[in-house]
């Protein structure tokens, strides 16, 4: 795997991970609205999983809406169904879900996780592992919209109070309350020097 680096001061590439559920409550919409909005507004390139339902579609038609430009990665299977975003500027079809995450990672100088359910949560704790294996190095934020994060959180909380983890990891990822600090923090994230996993 190639290490993704943050290309200061340079338009980014911000990969968001998030819900293909449509009958989510309306908060979620406006937010991945909001998030899709600001990414374009800024001149950032939009990467996520290339669906056209639920907040992944929200997102990205937000990005197009403002003029934005928006890659999406979507396996063959979905892509079958008819569920892929017409509107993508580039739309590339892989042959499983790991390949999927491999070119998401591969293409994103950051990472944004919207509220979301298994596929989301999955996507989000591989590119913190990555971060702490120092595979890849570009900010990760959690959208705890609604405290939607909150038990996610007291359970790496949970990790470090028994060692499964150190607490210094607390420092690769960040916790935003609106799209507008998430996108303040990847603009001006120094990524942190730390400790290798084992020493």
């Amino acid at each position: 795997m190639l290490i993704t680096t943050l290309r200061r001061g340079k338009l980014l590439h911000i990969c968001v991970f998030c819900s293909s559920s449509s009958v989510v409550a309306p908060i979620y919409f406006h937010v991945a609205r909001q998030l899709g909005e600001l990414i374009a507004t800024k001149g950032h390139t939009l990467v996520y999983g290339g669906a056209n339902v639920g907040l992944m579609l929200e997102l990205a038609q937000a990005v197009k809406n403002k003029g934005g430009k928006v890659v999406g990665v979507i396996p063959r299977r979905l892509a079958e169904y008819g569920l892929a975003f017409k509107q993508a500027d580039e739309m590339i079809v892989t042959e499983s879900l790991a390949e999927r995450k491999a070119i998401m990672e591969k293409r994103a100088d950051a990472f944004i996780a919207l509220p979301g359910g298994f596929g989301t949560l999955e996507e989000v704790t591989q590119v913190i592992t990555l971060k702490q294996l120092q595979y890849i190095h570009g900010a990760i934020v959690l959208l705890n919209i609604e405290g939607f994060y909150r038990h996610l959180l007291a359970h790496f909380e949970f990790l470090y109070h028994e060692r499964f983890a150190k607490p210094i990891y607390r420092q690769l990822y960040y916790v935003a309350s609106t799209p507008q600090e998430a996108m303040e923090h990847i603009e001006h994230y120094d990524p942190a020097t730390l400790p290798t996993k084992w020493f």
